[in-house]
């Protein structure tokens, strides 16, 4: 659903743009503009977590969305999904808020960094297993997508965060009441 949706609205970005790449208006009415923001129009937290730049935009967070987004539609329901997505959305857009007034930010990143950390902390937590593995991973993600200049980190450090620590609270709370039993027979003789 959330890949339909994000398809769609960068499809009708597209048309309003007239081009496949969205253009400055379209990222300025809908984006996250940290001025405007500042001025009361809040709701731009959440529609620039649907606005993207152009197909590579898209497509690179779209394809990220689909490998960890279907592994955590297995851990966790559909509220837990959409809350951990809406959350880390909304946090690293809150972060994105100390780059200053002038700093205009698009994109699904921070909700998918969000997915990508509580599938990542979740399997680890839940099995107990160190989580430093499972940490490093997530940090060496956040590095390798963040190292270009129109990166917004961030939107990648709030969403990766958010989704740890929901992962691990989520994988904690369900391992604390889990309960397994054993059973063993054993044959009474042994052919005598």
């Amino acid at each position: 659903m959330l890949i339909a949706a994000n398809v769609a609205v960068y499809a009708y970005t597209c048309l309003l743009s007239g081009s496949t790449t969205t253009s400055d208006a379209v990222v300025y009415n809908y984006g996250q503009y940290n001025l405007k923001v500042f001025n009361g129009e809040v709701w731009r937290l959440i529609t620039a977590m649907f606005i993207h730049a152009d197909i590579t935009h898209i497509v690179g967070n779209m394809l990220f969305l689909f490998i960890f987004g279907l592994r955590a539609e297995k851990m966790f329901d559909l509220k837990e999904y959409f809350g951990i997505y809406f959350l880390s959305g909304l946090t690293g857009g809150l972060l994105t808020l100390l780059m200053g007034p002038n700093t205009i930010s698009i994109g699904a990143s921070g909700a998918i960094f969000g997915i990508i950390g509580a599938s990542i902390i979740y399997p680890s937590r839940g099995i107990g297993h160190s989580i430093i593995t499972a940490l490093l991973y997530s940090f060496f993600l956040l590095i390798i997508n963040s190292i270009s200049p129109d990166v917004n980190v961030f939107a990648h450090l709030g969403g990766l965060l958010v989704g740890l620590g929901v992962g691990y609270v989520l994988a904690a709370t369900r391992r604390q009441g889990r309960l397994v039993t054993y059973k063993y027979n054993y044959p009474s003789s042994y052919g005598t």
